[in-house]
């Protein structure tokens, strides 16, 4: 099952990737951040776009960041959040 606001993430993290000189296209499971393509910067904008927009409290310490380095991790968290 497929988040129905992972469009607005991956425009978000595409305007981001733009923005950055790179192509807007990316695989639903390529590594973004472990990749290279986005940096620390971005991280904490998708994190700020998760909040914002959807709710999701990601002040717990323990929070993993690998849990937004592809479009599929971001989609899981989303769902999991929607339950």
């Amino acid at each position: 099952m497929i988040s129905p606001h992972i469009d607005t993430v991956r425009e978000t993290i595409a305007g981001m990737l733009v923005a950055r000189g790179q192509e807007a296209h990316f695989g639903e499971d390529e590594s973004l951040f472990d990749s290279g393509r986005l940096d620390s910067i971005a991280a904490v904008d998708v994190l700020m776009t998760l909040e914002s927009q959807f709710g999701i409290d990601l002040s717990d310490p323990d929070f993993d960041i690998s849990r937004i380095d592809t479009l599929q991790e971001i989609d899981r968290l989303l769902m999991a959040h929607a339950s």
